[in-house]
C-alpha cells in the first residue's frame, strides 16, 4: 500500500512542477511590467529553469509549445526594459 502511495504521489508531482514552473515566468512577466528592479534578469533566470525543466523531462511537449509561445514575448519585454528610450522590435510573429 505504501509503493502505491508513493508512486500516485510521484505522478501528480510532474503537473504540479510544471504550473510552478509557468506560474514563476508569469510572475516575473508582471514584475518586469511593473518595473520592478532586477525584474530582467529574473525572468531571464525564470525562463531558463523552464527550458531545463522542459528538456528534462521526455514527455514535455506541451510545455515546449508553451515555451515557444512565451519565449518571444518574454525577450521582447527584456529588451524593451533594458532599452526604454529605443523602438521596440517585436519578436512576435
Amino acid at each position: 500500500m505504501t509503493a502505491r502511495k508513493h508512486s500516485a504521489e510521484a505522478g501528480a508531482t510532474r503537473p504540479r512542477r510544471s504550473e510552478q514552473v509557468k506560474d514563476e515566468v508569469y510572475r516575473q512577466m508582471f514584475r518586469l511590467e511593473a518595473s520592478r528592479p532586477g525584474a530582467e534578469l529574473d525572468l531571464a533566470l525564470a525562463l531558463l529553469r523552464a527550458w531545463m525543466d522542459a528538456e528534462s523531462k521526455p514527455e514535455s511537449c506541451e510545455e515546449r509549445q508553451w515555451l515557444h509561445k512565451i519565449c518571444p514575448i518574454c525577450i521582447a519585454m527584456i529588451e524593451t526594459a533594458m532599452h526604454p528610450g529605443s523602438p521596440s522590435r517585436s519578436c512576435v510573429q
